[in-house]
């Protein structure tokens, strides 16, 4: 049988050529420069505009663009089509795609002011292709909220130990913003201090499981205390599809998520993600060195090898269970996080960008954070390979991809002599750690992309309390409300196969549009600017996006759900029809603004518009 180990040569083997190599070029052809005043010190406000240490922004950064994307998304592809094409998307596609993507995202924000992408596009092509990325963006994130905080709702039902260390742990970064910016505390032994506190929170969380009810088919660890002790919580919207539990936890994310996005960065954003980087790195690196030294030591309390369960190439169909899923395009929308995201273009532009202290860190934390990414996209499929597939890949992957990711992880930690039981707790807190960071600030981004499409007229409050309807869409506390009603309303079907496909290919997309902005940039910077980098993977992703999400919309919600009943109730149908129109809606803008695009890109090679500095404003 095969080692999983080479799952893990395979894509460090990659990575590591791309790093040395790939991002020193990029580096150059940006002309990164560590005299040029970044926007975090021209800006400095204390609030969105805070200069941070680099390993604190890459902890951010690292937190906030790896959700549970690359853990579901390759778990799932490798259930239905083999874990070849998946390891073959993720060692291939990142180095020369994804981390190319994040790069160039955080790097052209930069040279504007750390605007967004949507502002960046308007530059160069225009008031409506601005609106029309901010528009697609801002979609975009509205299913970013929606699928994070569904599992993390569908992970605090399976794990209650997870529910009382993530509570720890968020309030041990509240107390961490206020020790390292309102005490000036020391900043490494604050560290050490309060990331003990973090891993201890995962021994209180075993001792002390939290639920909100109880569960309708069979039972929560013993101890576990109950809040609505004897309800199985049947009354909650979503209930039917997702249990009680589960879809109780749903609405808490969400509110959690709005709150934390209207918080000063300094009060939760920073602090949080610079204690949880220290679980990511410790998940991903550690389960990486696990598989290295339990493969060669034998030290694992099973061989690390390929379950017989998971083949090598299942074909272009995949596997019987899945129905019709063809390799392309839904391979490359299946797995989006972990090889190229969308999302991480607005992480970069939208707070990355706003506390990087010099150029040269967008090196490690662009290019270098978004291999780190891939790395958890291979350790996910390879949590699989060891575990076994236990669940339904029809079901769109979560049934299988929570119980592998923290069962096989588990499996693969007792190479260094963690027993399962709490290896296996571990793993499943790393991926609550990844979502919660997303999820708020996915919030704050999309709160972002409003205040860039409605502006700030006469009258206007920032808190969005009262000025109008404007003023509520892009306001600190109205605009999160906007966010999480809808992302909620799509949670509640319980669609989650067609939620999911979804998501990956408007995620994938607006990969492909900032790709596209990085090359009009780029070809109005410097008329002598090769476009090949950025303009061959924004191709590539728009032709697979574009299928991908025809075959959502169009075969997955239309035909199986409405036309032929696979949604069966009310509640799935609105979802399912919601879904189709967003899907079709997505691609228009998408079709649109690559079009103008594209005219501007000939328009300048050919000499009829002028070059525009890199700087400009």
């Amino acid at each position: 049988m095969t080692n999983v180990i080479w799952i893990m040569v395979a894509v460090l083997g990659t990575f590591t050529v791309g790093y040395m190599g790939y991002s020193r070029y990029l580096s150059r052809f940006v002309e990164l420069d560590d005299e040029r005043e970044t926007p975090a010190h021209k800006y400095e406000d204390g609030q969105e505009y805070v200069p941070s240490k680099k390993p604190v922004l890459l902890g951010h950064h690292f937190s906030s663009i790896a959700g549970g994307a690359p853990i579901v998304g390759p778990i799932t592809a490798g259930a239905i089509w083999g874990w070849v094409p998946a390891m073959l998307w993720i060692a291939i596609g990142n180095p020369l795609m994804g981390a190319v993507h994040d790069f160039i995202s955080l790097s052209s924000s930069i040279r504007h002011e750390g605007r967004s992408i949507g502002y960046i596009v308007g530059q160069y092509v225009g008031e409506r292709g601005k609106n029309l990325l901010l528009w697609f963006a801002f979609l975009t994130i509205i299913l970013v909220v929606a699928v994070f905080a569904l599992v993390v709702g569908i992970v605090f039902n399976a794990f209650p130990q997870v529910t009382t260390a993530s509570t720890i742990y968020v309030l041990l970064a509240l107390a961490f913003g206020v020790y390292l910016y309102q005490l000036n505390g020391p900043f490494v032994p604050g560290t050490v201090l309060f990331v003990a506190g973090v891993f201890a929170g995962v021994w209180v969380g075993i001792q002390y499981p939290f639920a909100l009810f109880e569960l309708a088919e069979g039972s929560h660890p013993a101890g576990t205390f109950v809040l609505f002790s004897g309800s199985t919580g049947s009354w909650v919207p979503g209930a039917a599809a997702l249990g009680g539990n589960a879809a109780g936890w749903v609405p808490i994310v969400m509110v959690y998520a709005g709150i934390a996005s209207a918080l000063p960065v300094w009060v939760l954003l920073q602090p949080r993600d610079y204690l949880s980087s220290f679980l990511l790195y410790t998940g991903v690196g550690g389960g990486v060195l696990a598989v290295i030294v339990g493969t060669i030591l034998g030290t694992s309390s099973q061989p690390l090898v390929i379950d017989s369960s998971i083949g090598v190439f299942e074909g272009f169909w995949g596997i019987e269970a899945a129905g019709l899923f063809p390799l392309f395009p839904l391979l490359f929308i299946t797995i989006a996080c972990g090889t190229i995201s969308g999302f991480h273009s607005l992480v970069s532009s939208g707070t990355t960008s706003k506390q990087l202290n010099k150029e040269s860190d967008a090196r490690l934390i662009g290019y270098g954070g978004m291999l780190g990414e891939g790395l958890l996209g291979a350790l996910a499929l390879s949590t699989l390979a060891v575990a076994g597939f236990a669940g339904d890949a029809a079901a769109g992957g979560i049934g299988g991809a929570l119980p592998n990711f923290a069962t096989g992880g588990g499996i693969i930690l007792t190479s260094f002599g963690i027993p399962q039981a709490i290896g296996s707790v571990f793993m499943a807190l790393v991926l609550v750690s990844f979502l919660l960071t997303s999820t708020d600030t996915a919030v704050r981004l999309g709160r972002y992309m409003m205040e860039e499409i409605v502006g700030m007229d006469d009258g206007m409050t920032v808190s969005g309390l009262s000025g109008g309807i404007g003023a509520a869409a892009r306001g600190r506390y109205t605009n999160p409300v906007i966010q999480i009603g809808i992302a909620y309303v799509l949670v509640i079907s319980g669609q989650w196969q067609t939620l999911w496909g979804l998501f990956g290919g408007a995620n994938q997309l607006l990969a492909a549009l900032a790709l596209l902005t990085a090359t009009v940039w780029l070809a109005n910077w410097d008329e002598s600017k090769q476009l090949v980098s950025t303009g061959v993977p924004m191709a590539i992703m728009v032709t697979i996006t574009v299928l991908g999400l025809t075959w959502v919309a169009l075969y997955n919600n239309l035909y199986v759900n409405l036309i032929q009943g696979g949604a069966g109730t009310l509640g799935a149908q609105l979802s399912s029809a919601a879904q189709m129109i967003l899907g079709l809606a997505l691609i228009y803008i998408a079709l649109s603004l690559v079009r103008i695009g594209v005219g501007n890109l000939r328009s300048v090679r050919s000499g009829e518009a002028p070059a525009a500095e890199p700087s400009d404003d």
